[in-house]
């Protein structure tokens, strides 16, 4: 395969230092977005959380840096927003590691209330000073003071001010916002530390389909490591037509072909995807429970199957019966498999998730590695029917921008800028799925699930067998009412494979006596905690069973 694009360099922020930053450089993503098919509110650039206009800002002023500390140990920057809009006011600044190029956004605001007397916006009244780096001895482009602003009463501060010097700001400088237009917000990741100061990075706390808390994307600033209640509150749409930003069925269908991605099968890989379609129209069976003896053929689509109901393990579906179909079927159909998009919005109506769901008839045995002994096979475990997984792209609702992708990687996974991932063709990023355990990871290599040397493997290499996601359906997108009809097996929300009845002690005792004395027992501790995902005990949920579907991811 082609060498990946990995960022574009637009510009240059620094002055030449002893050793080039990845931040020294903006990316872009490899292709330009095209014009998005017209609709209501998407990609137009400005979103009204009720009185509140918001825009999205992605070009920076560098305030002031550190080669020191943080991810990599190369330390961090803080920007301030340029270019904002008239009417518009800053809300906070924005940070990011340096071990990455920069690629951020945070949000400008505009009051657009018609009231005079408890308007959406106020300077704020004073500062306080939360930390400043006079003290530390670290390699720093000048000092820092890092200030939050005092909130009139009514009123709550979401972001920070950093300066140079030890003035105070401006009250001109940011603004705070009326508190019925904010909510809670958490940290997230690290951004930098050093000697008990901490910047993280934050986002609403409560998240989901239904939550109306909007990221604005400034970070925290805070003298503990973990804070349960951090010092700024997040944006809230109190828009009654909160999704009005999300996309048509027009502009979903240029997002999917736009950045969909590329998902490379292990080249040793024996069980590939298909269609639900071509698992049903070639022998999977529904079983109910104290009728085992009669199951019966599912019709394509699912149209006989239960629906609705909990999985109370009345019903399941099970590979064909007979031994010659069942291998046939187990192995799959590269060339029927599907991508299952559900659309939904996320962060209040800012920002659309595109979760693309991949259906596998069955999931692999599992593979360890035990110290020195790189490759054991580990018999049955971790085989089951019915493997769903999915990636998902995080799409900016102020201008169709991909930002972010999500890997899921068995009850855990991933999010990554969008300038941490590999392109190959245009502005599709790849995906890499794991040898038999289909977990998805944006890079080839080894993940070991475990500790100390000893774990189950996540092994994922280049190959020619691709499977393109462009390939879709479009199964469910709630906020856009009665326009998309679900498929039939989408709410059976029972499992898509039997519980695996086997005997985990005796599968576990065939690879003790392929180790040395010590490495026994370290096996049986660490492989006997991986998830039931990975040891395959039983059989998995569909889509909408999952607590991603109405939630944000892991």
């Amino acid at each position: 395969m082609a060498k990946f694009l990995k960022c574009c360099c637009a510009e240059n922020l620094f002055s030449q230092k002893d050793e080039a930053l990845p931040i020294e450089t903006i990316f872009n993503l490899p292709a330009a977005i095209p014009s998005f098919p017209q609709g209501d509110g998407f990609a137009t650039g400005v979103i009204d959380l009720g009185g509140l206009q918001v825009t999205q800002i992605a070009a920076f002023n560098k305030v002031w840096s550190t080669h020191d500390g943080g991810l990599d140990n190369k330390g961090a920057t803080i920007f301030e927003p340029k270019n904002i809009p008239e009417g518009f006011y800053m809300l906070g600044s924005y940070s990011q590691p340096n071990n990455k190029a920069l690629y951020g956004w945070v949000l400008v605001a505009k009051d657009v209330s018609s009231k005079t007397t408890n308007p959406t916006l106020k300077q704020p009244s004073d500062y306080t000073l939360v930390w400043n780096t006079e003290s530390l001895n670290i390699n720093e482009e000048g000092h820092a003071y890092v200030w939050l602003p005092t909130a009139p009463n009514g009123y709550k501060a979401v972001g920070h001010v950093v300066t140079t010097t030890p003035d105070k700001p401006s009250l001109d400088k940011i603004r705070c916002v009326r508190e019925d237009l904010t909510d809670q917000s958490e940290q997230y990741s690290l951004i930098w530390s050093n000697n008990g100061f901490f910047i993280y990075d934050v986002r609403p706390s409560n998240r989901g389909t239904q939550a109306p808390g909007v990221r604005i994307g400034t970070f925290v600033a805070q003298t503990v490591e973990t804070a349960t209640n951090v010092s700024i509150s997040c944006l809230k749409s109190i828009n009654a037509k909160r999704t009005s930003p999300m996309p048509n069925l027009q502009q979903i269908d240029a997002i999917i072909k736009l950045y969909s991605p590329l998902l490379v099968l292990h080249p040793d890989e024996e069980f590939y995807p298909s269609s639900v379609n071509w698992f049903f129209s070639n022998g999977a069976l529904l079983y109910t429970k104290g009728q085992e003896s009669k199951p019966i053929r599912i019709e394509p689509n699912g149209t006989n199957l239960p629906q609705n109901g909990t999985n109370d393990g009345a019903y399941w579906i099970d590979l064909p019966a007979d031994s010659d179909n069942k291998e046939r079927v187990r192995k799959g159909d590269l060339s029927s498999a599907r991508s299952y998009v559900h659309v939904k919005p996320m962060y209040g109506g800012t920002f659309t998730d595109l979760a693309l769901w991949a259906f596998y008839p069955f999931n692999g045995p599992a593979k360890a590695k035990v110290k020195f002994i790189k490759n054991i096979n580990l018999g049955k475990i971790g085989e089951h029917v019915g493997d769903w997984e999915h990636v998902t792209l995080r799409v900016s609702n102020f201008n169709g921008q991909l930002w972010e992708m999500y890997f899921s990687q068995h009850n855990k996974g991933t999010w990554l800028d969008a300038s941490q991932l590999e392109f190959e063709f245009g502005n599709k990023p790849n995906a890499y799925s794991t040898l038999h355990g289909h977990a998805s990871y944006p890079h080839v290599g080894l993940t070991l699930l475990g500790k100390d040397g000893v774990g189950a493997k996540d092994d994922t290499e280049q190959s020619n067998f691709v499977f393109n996601l462009a390939a879709y359906e479009l199964i469910s997108a709630e906020y856009l009412g009665s326009a998309i009809i679900e498929p039939p097996w989408l709410n059976f929300n029972r499992q898509w494979g039997p519980s695996i009845d086997y005997d985990l002690d005796k599968e576990l005792e065939k690879v003790r006596r392929k180790l040395l004395g010590p490495l026994k027992s370290l096996f049986d501790r660490i492989i006997r905690i991986l998830p039931k995902e990975v040891l395959g005990e039983e059989g998995p949920t569909g889509p909408k069973d999952k607590n991603n579907w109405s939630g944000d991811e892991v």
